[in-house]
């Protein structure tokens, strides 16, 4: 007669995205659009030295951090970042009442792209865009529930 086996239960390490990193041409200019015009929260603004300073911020509700970095090279480099709502017109006209560009709202039909929001409302079907300005590119997705409230 065999003994039972007992399968140990493995430990999952968890991966926090917590930080990205946005390559920006200026840092002040940079700064002013995330803290003033979008809202995100500034958490560390950071010079050791002439040629080195970090500036964090966050968004409203967000988890993850931005970091604004010097680099002229790559200044305007990222795209598709993605900032989740629960009511993408709402988002809209609060990014615009804000004097931020922002594209109007779209939804994805068939593979194409359609005016307006998905007209059933689903999750992760409606969006707009917007451009910091150094040309870093966003979307701002709606999703009705946060799946990280209870």
């Amino acid at each position: 007669m065999t003994e039972p086996t007992t399968l140990a239960k493995e430990a999952v390490m968890e991966w926090k995205l917590e930080l990205i990193v946005l390559p920006v041409a200026d840092v002040d200019r940079a700064k002013q659009f995330y803290a003033e015009q979008l809202g995100f929260k500034l958490e560390v603004d950071y010079q050791p030295t002439e040629d080195f300073r970090v500036v964090q911020l966050t968004p409203v509700g967000s988890r993850c951090s931005v970091a604004l970095m010097r680099n002229h090279e790559a200044a305007g480099s990222v795209k598709g970042l993605h900032l989740m709502v629960t009511d993408i017109d709402a988002a809209r006209t609060e990014l615009a009442g804000r004097g931020i560009e922002v594209s109007e709202v779209f939804h994805f039909e068939n593979g194409q792209q359609r005016s307006g929001p998905d007209p059933q409302r689903g999750d992760y079907n409606s969006f707009a865009s917007f451009s910091d300005p150094d040309g870093n590119e966003w979307l701002v997705q709606e999703r009705k529930k946060d799946p990280y409230e209870s």
